[in-house]
């Protein structure tokens, strides 16, 4: 019988690098040094010299890094915030945490990332930022968002939560905003052995009040010049990250030749028509936390479910647009509001493509989604992206 084709095979990964990061937590047991320290000073500046900034300060994981992110700016009650209504809960949780307001802006449909160009309608005076999440793994649109947020004087804090190593136009993710987070996360493509985040940014004022709110505003020892939060990142954390850095970039490319064969696949199956492979836009790198497909609505569920029995990871990333979460229903948004958002919602999902994921695992995928697809050949007509 054929073996399982998991989502994600974490342990696949570790096999390849056991030896390095045993050694690696184990030089931060023998020294005892559990928070923060060289460990996390070493990976800040590894990370903050891979994604091209000035600054890269460690916390305790990406949500913290995007609260952190806005607490520096002083997004607090009465702001607004805006950013997409398609993504992890996080982005938006964290504005309303502060006692701000989460303003949505419809998606594109081809990136799943916020519609640079309905922007500008949205921001008001109570705007204190934009915060575009650069979704699966390829960058929003940032050139006219950062010209637009210059325009208007507001802050751009980029949600790279998903998407460490994905470029725009040249230039990676982390160094295209006023500051931006990223999570470690252990499904993220450089994932740690639990919670962590990073935050980047050139402006060394902004980096300094990153650090300092990071450990309960403190600074100097048990002085407290602002209310911050607990959010350090462990050490062992920080040894795990710098032992898979150094592995990074092999697994993005692996990432990109897994998209590539399935468009082939996929393409070779004629099932291309059938549903809509995820799109490189002009110009970026798309790094592939998640390959996410569209088919038809109604074929669905029924599409998992028939992956499930042949032994096929999926998932749904994510089924509910934020809009349409019960805990935001006083923001006043109503069904039909955002469309493309909700549209994607309704149609996509994620397959395997992790980085030791074999040609032949991906040809039974493609095979499974396909045998599924020629049996409702009459309700499959391709998703329009």
């Amino acid at each position: 019988m054929n073996q399982p084709v998991p989502l994600l095979d974490l342990r696949a990964q570790f096999h390849t690098i056991r030896d390095e990061i045993q050694e690696a937590i184990a030089r931060v047991v023998e020294a005892q040094q559990f928070i923060l320290g060289p460990e996390v000073e070493a990976l800040e500046r590894e990370i903050a010299a891979y994604c091209g900034t000035r600054h890269a300060i460690g916390c305790a994981s990406g949500t913290d890094a995007l609260l952190l992110a806005l607490m520096a700016i002083g997004v607090g009650s009465g702001d607004e915030v805006i950013t997409t209504p398609y993504t992890f809960f996080a982005t938006a949780g964290v504005i309303a945490r502060l006692g701000a307001r989460p303003v949505f802006v419809d998606i594109d449909p081809a990136s799943y990332n916020i519609d640079a160009a309905a922007i500008d309608a949205a921001i008001s005076p109570r705007t204190k930022a934009i915060m575009p999440v650069h979704l699966y793994g390829q960058t929003a649109e940032m050139g006219p968002i950062r010209q637009l947020a210059g325009r208007r004087g507001v802050a751009v804090i980029e949600d790279a939560c998903q998407a460490i190593g994905a470029e725009y136009h040249g230039r990676r993710s982390g160094g295209l905003g006023t500051a931006a987070a990223f999570s470690f996360f252990p499904s993220k493509n450089l994932g740690g052995f639990g919670d962590g985040g990073m935050l980047t940014t050139d402006d060394p004022a902004l980096a300094d009040r990153l650090r300092i709110l990071r450990v309960h505003g403190m600074e100097p020892k048990y002085y407290h010049r602002w209310v911050g939060i607990n959010g350090r990142l462990d050490a062992i954390q920080a040894a795990v990250l710098r032992v898979k850095l150094r592995h990074l970039e092999k697994w993005t490319s692996a990432r990109r030749h897994h998209a590539q064969r399935y468009g082939r696949l996929f393409a070779a199956q004629s099932l291309d028509g059938r549903i809509t492979p995820p799109a490189e836009l002009p110009g970026l790198r798309h790094v592939f936390n998640q390959y996410v497909v569209r088919v038809p609505a109604e074929l669905r569920d029924g599409l998992r479910k028939h992956l499930a029995g042949q032994g096929v990871g999926s998932e749904i990333y994510y089924p509910v647009p934020l809009h349409r979460q019960e805990c935001f229903a006083d923001l006043g948004y109503r069904e039909g509001g955002f469309p493309e958002a909700e549209r994607a919602a309704a149609e996509t999902m994620a397959l395997p493509v992790y980085p030791e994921l074999t040609a032949e695992q991906q040809e039974r995928v493609v095979h499974a989604v396909g045998a599924y697809l020629a049996g409702h050949s009459n309700q499959t007509q391709r998703p329009a992206a």
